[in-house]
Formats: structure tokens, sequence, C-alpha cells
């Protein structure tokens, strides 16, 4: 499977880019960015593949942004000038698309990056906690937070509600499995099959009974019941910091 940038300025363009992948099982958009700044961001952070680069970015150029893929990720340029052409394949990209890009010439740009792709490298293990973030909140609107800037993380049935350390909420387009795959589990862990919760924003774990406890966390005047499946587990990340039998 192919991870799969998209970095262009214009919603349009993403929206056909990602209309052309859909006609190719295997490739995953993992991010998008519209602007040099995003686009910086999105390159040194996130782990992709394929990069489909704009030439023409508001602050900066799709040339300026090179330095930053990281390797052995491959570029394809897809823009509405001809005359960058040359330039794009003295930098080693991979395929240069005119905009409309036809299915066709789509599909031969991607037979050509599968006929260059390295093997599927081993999963990735989590983040730490000083990494960021991507969080899709909606089609158009991206924004990048530090693990260490969440408290918690609640299931919103295909969404999940991030609450950041500042109060602030954000609605965002991942699921409660998306974010097992890459939260750190030293750093965070369940109270219930719904609610992920920074470990670090654990003020007390208080005891209702004998087989009840709730997890009280700082700046919540609620607590969060815990789940009685998920104790022993985080009883465990928790040590000392858990109340005494």
């Amino acid at each position: 499977m192919a991870r799969v940038l998209i970095i262009d300025d214009e919603p349009g363009a993403r929206a056909e880019l990602r209309w052309h992948l859909d006609a190719h099982p295997g490739h995953t958009v993992v991010g998008e960015a519209a602007t040099f700044e995003q686009a910086v961001a999105l390159l040194r952070t996130a782990q992709y593949d394929l990069v489909l680069l704009d030439i023409q970015l508001v602050g900066g150029t799709g040339f300026d942004a090179l330095p930053y893929v990281a390797p052995p990720a491959r570029v394809i340029f897809v823009t509405a000038y001809d005359r960058h052409a040359v330039r794009a394949f003295e930098v080693n990209a991979l395929d240069y698309l005119l905009k409309p890009v036809a299915s066709a010439r789509f599909a031969a740009a991607l037979a050509r990056y599968a006929a260059v792709a390295p093997p599927p490298a081993a999963a990735a293990g989590p983040l730490r906690l000083d990494d960021r973030v991507l969080l899709r909140l909606d089609s158009a609107h991206e924004r990048f937070v530090g693990l260490a800037d969440i408290r918690s993380i609640t299931s919103c049935e295909n969404y999940t509600e991030v609450l950041l350390v500042s109060g602030e909420r954000l609605l965002v387009r991942r699921t409660m499995k998306s974010w097992d795959d890459v939260l750190p589990p030293e750093h965070f862990g369940r109270v219930h099959r719904t609610v992920i919760v920074a470990l670090a924003q654990i003020e007390r774990i208080a005891r209702l009974n004998r087989a009840a406890f709730a997890a009280h966390l700082r700046g919540q005047s609620e607590p969060l019941p815990v789940s009685y499946r998920l104790v022993p587990e985080l009883r465990a990340k928790l040590g000392a910091r858990w109340p005494r039998d």
C-alpha cells in the first residue's frame, strides 16, 4: 500500500487527485496541505511513500519543498504549467502531470511509481510524546497538535473528540483504533472503551466501591468512570499512583 500526500493550493485540484486515487486500491491519502508552510510541516512529520506536489504554492514553490521530502519517498509533480518540466526531472521527480490530469496519464504515473517503489517497510511504531499528530477536522481543514497537548480522546462513532490541555475540543476524522495504533502506550491509556486519557493528566484515581473507580483529570471537574475490565491495565501503567487496596 502506498501512503500518499497531496500538496496543492486549490481545493478542487486536491479533490480531483483524491478522485483519481480512489480508482487505484492500495493508495491511501494520509495528509493534505495547501500552503508552503503547511507542506513543510506535513513533509517533516507524516509517514508517506509518494507525494503529489503542485509547483505554485502560497509562500513558496514545490521545488522549495523538495529538501523536506523524507527518503525514500518519491515525488510526482502535478501542475497547470509545462514550463517547469525540465527542472522537475533535473531534481529527480518521478513524473510530471499537467492539469487537468487524464485518468490514463495518472494511471501511468502510478505504474511508474510501482515499478520503482521499495518493498513495504515494517509497520512504524507508536509516536513519541514530543511528536505532533495531524488532525483532520473536516474535508478542508487540518491541524497539527502535539501529543503532550492532548488531555483525552473520546469516541464519537467514526469520529473522535480530542480534548486539549487548553480546554479546547476538536472533532476529528479519526477512529479510536487508529489512535491506539499511534499513541505511545506508556503515556496514554483507556479508562473506558470509548475514552483514552493522557496518563500525565490523571490527577488521582478515586475508589467508589470495591469494584468501581473514577479517574479525575487535571482541569476537568467531572471524573471519568473507569471500566472494570480495564482496571488491571490502567493499574499497571499508573503503578504507585493507583490507590491502595
